[in-house]
């Protein structure tokens, strides 16, 4: 009579090693999901950041066929184009992001900056004017202040501009933009300090480095600025002080800078040796 419980009990021990089998391999399924996943995700991070960008698109519009309707591939392929410099199509496939169920509030800030990209400047408006107020961002306010410029609201830009230098630890690229359209409107002094702000920031910004040099000529200051420069970088900016200068119709103190940004570049400089060649020949004639 107790040969069917004991029965019972065995083909319940079996049914249970059966289930602790099938509970292993479905960890171990997971467990391989999960690395899978992983190496996914450092994948698509190496694309966006140090990978060819012409590779990166590639591989990510590869993906979006084999797996369509994931946001994160999406999202890849819009960045990877605009990190190639196809603006056109990045504002297309950031287009596609944003109709997503799962698109959020960042996403329209990279559509706005792709409208901006594609000098669709009333478009970026409408869409930064989708995005609540409780949605601050450095790179939302950056655009706005962009914007603002664009329409010459330069009391805007200047409000906007502060807030988007405030809200990152590298405002280096923000205050050149800002010192930038300072020296637009003609006001070269505030210029300048956002220049040396932005150095301060990040002391190897050519560009700022450039532009500072550019507002100083404008207020006739034709002395190199105290920063850090390579040899190369102080012909170039020498010979931007010199076109600075000859444009002004210091061309006298003009062809000194060109003289010396030759005198200084290690190798031929072939702008500068045109400039002062053309100089001459029309003082000359």
């Amino acid at each position: 009579m107790r040969h069917p419980i004991f029965l019972s009990v065995a083909a319940l021990a079996v049914f249970g090693l059966s289930a602790c089998d099938q509970s292993g391999d479905a960890q171990v399924e997971r467990a391989l999901d999960d690395m899978n996943l992983v190496d996914e995700t450092n994948l698509n991070d190496v694309m966006l950041t140090v990978g060819d960008p012409d590779e990166a698109v590639n591989y990510f519009a590869g993906a979006n066929q084999n797996d369509p309707g994931r946001i994160d591939l999406q999202r890849g392929l819009a960045k990877s184009l605009i990190r190639a410099g196809r603006a056109a199509e990045a504002l297309e496939a950031w287009r596609i992001v944003t109709t997503h169920e799962e698109a959020n509030y960042d996403d329209t800030v990279e559509l706005a900056d792709a409208y901006i990209r594609n000098n669709k400047w009333d478009d970026a408006a409408a869409t930064l004017n989708l995005i609540p107020p409780t949605h601050e961002t450095f790179k939302r306010y950056r655009q706005e202040a962009m914007v603002a410029d664009s329409k010459q609201q330069w009391d805007k830009a200047d409000s906007f501009y502060q807030t988007a230098s405030g809200l990152t630890t590298t405002p280096a690229g923000v205050l050149n933009n800002w010192g930038y359209s300072k020296l637009t409107r003609g006001k070269y002094a505030e210029a300048e300090r956002l220049f040396n702000d932005a150095l301060r920031s990040d002391s190897g910004m050519f560009t700022a480095k450039n532009n500072l040099v550019l507002a100083r000529g404008a207020q006739r200051k034709y002395d190199l600025p105290v920063i850090p420069m390579t040899q190369i970088e102080r012909a170039q900016l020498l010979y931007t002080i010199a076109l600075t200068a000859i444009k002004q119709n210091d061309v006298t103190i003009g062809k000194g800078l060109l003289k010396e940004a030759i005198d200084t570049h290690p190798q031929h400089f072939d702008e500068a040796t045109r400039a002062l060649r053309a100089i001459e020949d029309n003082v000359s004639n």
